[in-house]
């Protein structure tokens, strides 16, 4: 039997038998559907925090100077007593490190915290994200202002108490627009609105517009108790290549600066956005084998249930089976037949699965937080475990009937 006909074959059969065909497809459109769904979330996220969130947390070439990791893991108690010892991060750190640079770039510190945010009018932006940053951290973070302008380096570094709004907090604030010149109170201390950031967008569903950015040495700026301490600095590098520079440049500066002895160990962490990173990277390959394993049983349970279907054909096709084994059909014909059958219920079910699948990961990134990636390769694996389930599962009703005698096959009602 060509190859072809096979394949009309089995259209036929589905088209003839519906309900049938139905059962045989339900357990790998399942499959393939979860498969793609699945795979497409890890993928999204797998790029989203590669890309998006690595660029602003981390912002692009860049080192932070912290004092403790930014990924807690499981410390010992002696551990977790020696990271509290640390001393924090500090603006003369910053000096320090900003002195002993030996390629071309920028440092900058900041701070975070959470507060109200208040008009004379008496309007009031609550759980507000607090930055207090040098004017270097503009830049690192590209944070760009819609409205308005930016602090400069004299109002930084004389601490001069004005502040700029994201989208959210000026619209909240000022409905009616006109936020420059305006005066705002951050912390009980006023300040002057000097601009309004572009909107930012949000992270997994976290809007980056809920932000006032105010210079680090103002008053408001003074959120941790130590005097002159940050949460952390960032030293950004203008060529991609010169980062392992500059974090050997800041380290050297820091223990110098800290008088650490050589056989001492750091008291702060550098991290790149890498580093910081590799956790989701473990993360994401251990969720790449293994949901596609689990979603992978359906598959073989929708195998079992073309198995059982392809049974159950063989027996009421086996006067046709008898007829074609005496025109001449060879046993090789007969187990082609049957395979080409299965396969094209399977590859049927696996094409739905997809169609099925894409659409709910569509669904997903439109109205979830969560990204969803469908990427081409998961889709070309998708169809080709749906064949090969098909196939695997096609084998032993194909041998089967192609063992029948004839004689008997003939005579069977």
């Amino acid at each position: 039997m060509h190859f072809h006909e096979g394949i009309r074959l089995a259209l036929m059969q589905l088209r003839q038998e519906k309900l049938k065909s139905a059962f045989s497809l339900l357990g790998v459109i399942i499959g393939v559907m979860f498969l793609i769904v699945v795979v497409s979330v890890v993928e999204g996220m797998d790029r989203y925090i590669q890309e998006d969130f690595a660029q602003e947390v981390f912002g692009m070439n860049t080192v932070q100077v912290r004092r403790t990791p930014s990924v807690q893991v499981s410390f010992s108690a002696q551990q977790a007593r020696e990271l509290a010892r640390r001393p924090r991060a500090t603006i003369s750190d910053a000096e320090s490190i900003r002195r002993g640079l030996t390629v071309p770039g920028r440092v900058g510190v900041e701070t975070s915290s959470t507060t109200d945010v208040r008009t004379d009018a008496g309007l009031t932006a609550s759980q507000i994200q607090l930055t207090a940053m040098s004017e270097e951290v503009l830049e690192i973070r590209t944070l760009r202002v819609e409205e308005g302008r930016p602090f400069s380096s004299q109002e930084a570094g004389r601490g001069v108490p004005v502040a700029i709004l994201g989208l959210s907090v000026a619209e909240a604030l000022f409905p009616d627009g006109g936020a420059l010149g305006e005066r705002v109170r951050i912390r009980g201390f006023p300040y002057r609105v000097v601009g309004v950031l572009e909107d930012q967008g949000s992270i997994l569903g976290i809007s980056l517009n809920s932000r006032v950015l105010i210079p680090e040495r103002s008053r408001a700026g003074r959120i941790l108790p130590e005097r002159g301490a940050v949460g952390n600095i960032i030293i950004q590098v203008d060529n991609p290549g010169d980062l392992p520079v500059a974090m050997m440049d800041a380290e050297a500066a820091l223990r110098v600066h800290r008088r650490l002895r050589p056989a001492e160990a750091n008291n702060f962490e550098l991290e790149t956005a890498e580093s910081s990173l590799a956790f989701w990277d473990r993360i994401s390959t251990i969720l790449f084998v293994a949901l596609p394993g689990l979603v992978g049983i359906s598959l073989v349970v929708g195998g079992i249930v073309i198995m059982n279907i392809m049974l159950v054909s063989v027996m009421e096709r086996t006067r046709e089976i008898g007829i074609r084994k005496a025109l001449g059909a060879r046993r090789k014909d007969i187990v082609g037949q049957f395979l080409v059958e299965a396969t094209t219920l399977s590859a049927a079910g696996a094409v739905i699965g997809v169609a099925v699948g894409i659409g709910l990961a569509g669904a997903v990134r439109a109205f979830t937080p969560l990204p969803a990636a469908v990427a081409p390769q998961w889709v070309a694996l998708s169809v080709l475990l749906g064949m090969t389930v098909g196939v695997a599962a096609g084998v032993y009703p194909a041998i089967r009937a192609s063992a029948l005698d004839p004689v008997v096959a003939l005579r069977h009602e």
